[in-house]
């Protein structure tokens, strides 16, 4: 890509993704590309579709995540590193209003830009899922789908405005569920008010 195409690209990423966090994933892409100070060629021709405009703003996002499960796999605490994780996950969606239904449709569909992204990262998180099963801190009646749908719900709760304030109290009734009660009763033995989870889920050295 040349210098002068690679700063539009740049530069429409950003102006993406603020208004993305401010209007949601239904933002016109012809007010991108107005407040980016582009035509609306030069969006498409970097952006063909609104998908590969959100892959491209969520694919460091669930890379990020994916990394970070396969660092947690390490931790000695597979319920807290579990639980962590799925909060980190709520949170990217959070981030973009409406992106869920695009991350839903990506799962199912090998040609959304999305896809790959979303594979991956509902793998990563399954691993965590499964570590802690094996060791009876998980129920074991769920799987990566689920955990996946959970994340999806999750992060449609944050969008509600009605439902918002309580998105911290649901998170964690979700969270108490998919634990078992060896798994809740390890979290509640190991943190505090002054040693929250991310404190006792660091990968091993």
């Amino acid at each position: 890509m040349r210098a002068d195409a690679r700063k539009n690209y740049d530069h429409l990423l950003v102006i993406a993704r603020d208004a993305v966090m401010a209007q949601g994933a239904e933002v016109s892409l012809r007010e991108i590309a107005r407040k980016a100070g582009v035509g609306l060629g030069t969006l498409y021709r970097h952006f063909p579709t609104r998908e590969a405009l959100f892959e491209a703003l969520l694919r460091a996002r669930f890379d990020e995540l994916t990394i970070r499960a396969r660092d947690l796999e390490t931790a000695d605490a597979s319920a807290q590193a579990l639980v962590f994780w799925l909060r980190e996950a709520v949170a990217v969606t959070q981030n973009y209003s409406g992106v869920i239904a695009l991350m839903v449709a990506a799962i199912a569909e090998p040609d959304s830009a999305l896809h790959a992204s979303c594979v991956a990262m509902r793998a990563a998180g399954t691993q965590l899922l499964v570590r802690a099963q094996a060791a009876n801190m998980a129920r074991a009646d769920i799987d990566g789908t689920d955990l996946f749908g959970l994340v999806g719900a999750l992060g449609w709760i944050g969008d509600q405005p009605v439902l918002a304030p309580r998105a911290k109290h649901l998170f964690d009734v979700i969270a108490d569920a998919i634990l078992t009660d060896q798994g809740r009763g390890n979290i509640r033995a190991q943190t505090s008010p002054s040693q929250p989870v991310e404190n006792i889920v660091k990968p091993e050295a």
